[in-house]
């Protein structure tokens, strides 16, 4: 379902400063996450999490430093990657159901201004059945659950077919069972070759399932295969809480 990866990295940030309103947000961080492999960038609120990834999309300006998506840099590198926003961030009142929700991954394959063909279809539709969602492609985007609706994106961003897949906060707001469901689904794509990053906040579940981690809190504390990097030092030293809250609190 993926586009296969190059040998590159599937994300690199070297000395990234992010700012705002000349408050530092992200300050000199250098990470790298590999190809093929489940990753998480965790820390406490504040942390600039969800910055690195909107600077990493060009969402947000950098004031400094360099990206590279799958070994690309620049414009080039945004077809390498899918991105998954925060829920809160998608206005679910608008008028589409989940079937165009899931063809308009196919927008940057087809052009926006020429209409998904067949072959898309039959793209979108397939992806949508892989996050099992599909008996609802007719249904309102609206209508749907919260764990419903981040299938639905998940989807869209495989519909995509970029070796990249980066996700904020997946996991917020979702019961146990979806979330445990939805991890199955990320832990496929790696299967299959595809490299997945993700924003998160639940500690224990980072260090059960997620192979690579960046534990960030405005400068990169440690990046690297997660047992390593989540030690309860650098843990409590990054949120800031005591041995005991450390095990292991999301």
């Amino acid at each position: 379902m993926f586009m296969k990866s190059r040998a590159a990295d599937a994300l690199e940030v070297r000395s990234l400063t992010v700012s705002y309103r000349s408050a530092p947000v992200l300050w000199e961080v250098d990470a790298r996450f590999p190809t093929g492999q489940l990753c998480a960038i965790v820390g406490p609120n504040g942390a600039g999490k969800s910055t690195l990834l909107k600077a990493a999309l060009g969402l947000v300006p950098a004031d400094a430093g360099r990206v590279l998506i799958d070994g690309v840099e620049g414009r080039a590198a945004l077809d390498r990657v899918a991105y998954v926003p925060q829920r809160e961030s998608v206005d679910w009142d608008f008028p589409i159901t989940v079937g165009e929700v899931v063809a308009m991954g196919r927008y940057r394959a087809t052009g926006w201004f020429r209409r998904v063909g067949r072959a898309d279809r039959a793209i979108a539709a397939q992806c949508l059945d892989r996050v099992g969602m599909a008996a609802y492609g007719r249904r309102q985007i609206g209508q749907l659950s919260g764990g419903q609706r981040q299938r639905v994106f998940l989807a869209r961003a495989l519909a995509q077919q970029a070796p990249v897949l980066v996700m904020d906060e997946p996991f917020a707001g979702i019961d146990a069972r979806t979330q445990s469901d939805l991890l199955n689904l990320l832990g496929g794509i790696r299967d299959d070759g595809g490299s997945v990053i993700v924003v998160h906040h639940d500690m224990a579940q980072v260090r059960a399932a997620f192979d690579w981690t960046l534990l960030l809190n405005v400068r990169a504390l440690g990046c690297g295969p997660t047992a390593e990097v989540l030690t309860s030092d650098a843990v409590r030293g990054a949120y800031g809480v005591t041995s005991d809250a450390v095990a292991w609190a999301g």
